[in-house]
């Protein structure tokens, strides 16, 4: 063979290739694997290759999330601040306070998704009187999950809402004895409120949109991801919210693959949209870096079941099932994949006569097709999945949620939610993800902690050791599992000659650290068709370049994205100065925080 254009060695590779699972070096030419082996793959070196040696890092397939809102994700990035994986609520309130400080008008702090209060040493939400106290003259918009916001008093005022706002279907806006908004928006169960609150604040401009979504990316590849399906999202229009994504993938700019679903955004007018966006593209669109991948995952609003388990289970409305039968016909017809928000099994029975139905009219015929969610699937209907050719993309809200679950519907139901192994026995695809930004994290680790251990990001055990994965097995999940759902399979997943170069050096090894050290593993240096996109810890002077971040006041530039001194690694606890509650020492602020009280020391 001709000398590949790197080379690295000296790892401990873990290839996912039955044929030969762990292998010490991987050369790579043309963007793609051109051999795997020992260190002797060193002597088809000439010149011009480029060696690495991975110091015994162990090297993985990069990391493919199959459902995440990186397009959204990474407009609003630079305007986030984020609270995923920060410890104390003490610490967090603290965050909040400080980039009120440095907010201009008429911009808001925002704080959406990817945390819950059961990460915090606390164990509760932030009250709205502490929000207020951390804020308040500068607009705060704090999300919690699918259910509910918090909104400071200058929020309320930016939003314009008064005594005299009605409730939005599906919602709720509390008020007080006055009549007066409170701040808190509730989701009863529709989440439409939150959303819609949250779209009238300012934008970014084209600019800072570009720089965000490149910053955005680098902290995905500084967790090891290389690949993701983007599911679309509400108030993310096809083609004008496509603009950033599209001018980083013209200039080749993309440090993650992205294949991308089309989302309906009118209630009332699905149809229509599919309709228009099948005579403007086609599913494959693209390259292997950007392209179109299909629909969904919202078909039609009818068909939407959020999961909000502080709320009863909705039911959908009877209009639900000719609906989706329209829209489902007219992808099948026109030969285009989709993917369909699911999260009750009551709902998936309906959705399934829809498409079973449709495919005596117009067979599927390996048509792909899957759903996102499923924790309540049963028996009969995987069944049902498996003879329509479906996959079942599954994410780990559960780890985010699985309180609220198993104090709605208790702990026995909690351990078959979702029933992952079940969909692994049955031969069904299965692949892995987030459900980022707005809900879970966007950290694969955390996802993989959870489908190892099965407990939730406070701890809790969701499952015994009939649903929880070994290592290899939850790894193959975010790899090749993942690569089925946007028709990649073969060509990324692993590390093997002629699949896609992409793969990912950590920081820890991922086979032999503690469970509970899994969540805090990122990546120390993440190669993407060849191309190194992130690098540090002993590879940092290999780094790409970035531009510093835009605006200058946004959290990303003081906080960065996921919090990484987590409680495992870098805080140490000591008696309080107050002598009434404990202190918390961390190394990334060098002072020491309070649980439960506002004492610090420097």
């Amino acid at each position: 063979m001709n000398a590949p254009e790197l080379i690295l060695h000296n790892g401990a590779v873990t290839t996912l290739d039955p044929a030969r699972p762990e292998v010490s070096a991987v050369a790579i030419s043309g963007g793609r694997i051109a051999a795997t082996g020992w260190e002797e793959l060193l002597g088809i070196a000439n010149e011009k290759t480029t060696r690495i040696d991975l110091k015994g890092r162990r090297v993985i397939p990069g990391l493919n999330d199959s459902h995440i809102h990186v397009i959204r994700g990474g407009l609003n990035f630079n305007m986030e601040l984020r609270w995923d994986g920060v410890p104390l609520l003490a610490l967090a309130l603290d965050m909040l306070r400080e980039q009120a400080r440095r907010t201009p008008p008429p911009q808001w702090v925002r704080v959406i998704g990817g945390w819950t209060e059961f990460q915090f040493a606390e164990r509760r939400m932030p009250t709205l009187t502490e929000i207020n106290a951390a804020s308040p003259d500068t607009p705060v918009f704090v999300l919690h999950l699918y259910d509910r916001a918090i909104v400071n008093g200058a929020g309320l005022r930016a939003l314009g809402y008064t005594k005299d706002t009605p409730d939005l279907p599906g919602g709720e806006i509390q008020r007080d004895k006055a009549g007066n908004p409170t701040g808190l928006l509730i989701a009863k169960p529709n989440a439409l409120i939150l959303y819609a609150s949250l779209a009238k604040g300012p934008k970014l401009g084209f600019g800072d949109q570009v720089n965000s979504t490149r910053h955005f990316m680098r902290e995905l590849n500084r967790l090891g991801i290389t690949s993701c399906i983007d599911a679309g999202g509400g108030f993310q229009n096809y083609p004008d919210d496509y603009r950033v994504i599209e001018e980083l993938a013209g200039i080749d700019e993309l440090t993650v693959r992205i294949a991308y679903n089309l989302f309906t955004q009118k209630p009332k007018e699905e149809y229509d949209d599919f309709a228009r966006w099948i005579g403007m593209t086609e599913p494959g669109k693209g390259s292997d870096v950007y392209k179109v991948n299909g629909a969904g995952e919202m078909l039609v609003f009818s068909a939407a079941d959020f999961e909000d388990f502080l709320e009863p289970r909705p039911d959908l409305v009877p209009v639900m099932e000719a609906e989706l039968n329209k829209v489902i016909g007219l992808l099948a017809a026109k030969r285009w994949p989709f993917r369909l928000h699911a999260t009750y099994d009551e709902s998936i029975s309906r959705f399934l006569d829809v498409f079973e139905e449709v495919d005596r009219e117009v067979p599927f015929q390996g048509l792909r097709w899957f759903f996102d969610h499923a924790e309540t699937i049963s028996e009969k209907n995987m069944e049902r999945v498996k003879r329509l050719g479906g996959g079942i993309a599954i994410q780990d809200r559960m780890a985010f949620q699985g309180e609220y679950f198993v104090n709605r519907y208790g702990a026995e139901t909690a351990k078959r939610t979702p029933p992952i192994t079940r969909m692994l026995e049955m031969g069904i695809p299965v692949g892995a993800g987030t459900d980022a930004t707005r809900v879970s994290s966007y950290n694969p680790w955390v996802s993989l902690y959870w489908l190892v251990s099965g407990r939730t990001v406070g701890g809790l055990p969701l499952y015994d050791k009939n649903n929880r994965l070994d290592r290899t097995a939850a790894l193959r999940l975010y790899t090749s599992g993942s690569a089925w759902f946007s028709g990649d399979e073969g060509k990324k997943g692993g590390i093997k000659e002629g699949q896609f170069a992409d793969l990912a050096a950590l920081s820890a090894d991922y086979f032999t650290v503690p469970e509970t050290e899994i969540k805090g593993i990122e990546s120390v240096l993440t190669i993407m068709g060849g191309k190194i996109v992130h690098a540090g810890e002993g590879f940092a002077q290999l780094a790409p370049p970035l531009p510093p971040v835009s605006p200058g006041w946004s959290p990303v530039a003081s906080y960065g994205g996921y919090y990484r001194d987590s409680a495992e690694s870098g805080l140490h606890r000591q008696g309080c100065a107050c002598d009434s509650h404990r202190l918390v020492w961390s190394e990334k602020e060098s002072r020491f925080w309070g649980i439960g009280c506002d004492c610090f020391a420097f």
